[in-house]
């Protein structure tokens, strides 16, 4: 095939791959909105992610997550302590 010249330098070749490349984009843009439309994949990831981040290597919570609960739990008891000495 021969490819002709316009004068403005598009040949058939140029023409060809901007084609390509503009399927690729759009490939890749409906691979993009396709993810972002999934939203149990969302959801699944988002959180194996959280656990990820509270748990150590063996699957264990990490100690950040255990004193953050401790304080937790502390308030909540310390709370219900008010409420029932506030009610007497």
């Amino acid at each position: 095939m021969t490819t002709h010249s316009s004068g403005h330098g598009t040949g058939i070749d140029e023409i060809e791959a901007d084609i390509a490349r503009t399927r690729d984009e759009l490939a890749d843009t409906i691979d993009e909105l396709t993810a972002r439309f999934d939203v149990k994949a969302r959801a699944r990831n988002r959180i194996h992610d959280l656990r990820d981040c509270v748990t150590d290597e063996d699957g264990r919570p990490a100690p950040p997550v255990l004193g953050a609960a401790g304080v937790l739990a502390a308030v909540v008891v310390l709370c219900a302590a008010v409420v029932i000495w506030r009610r007497r």
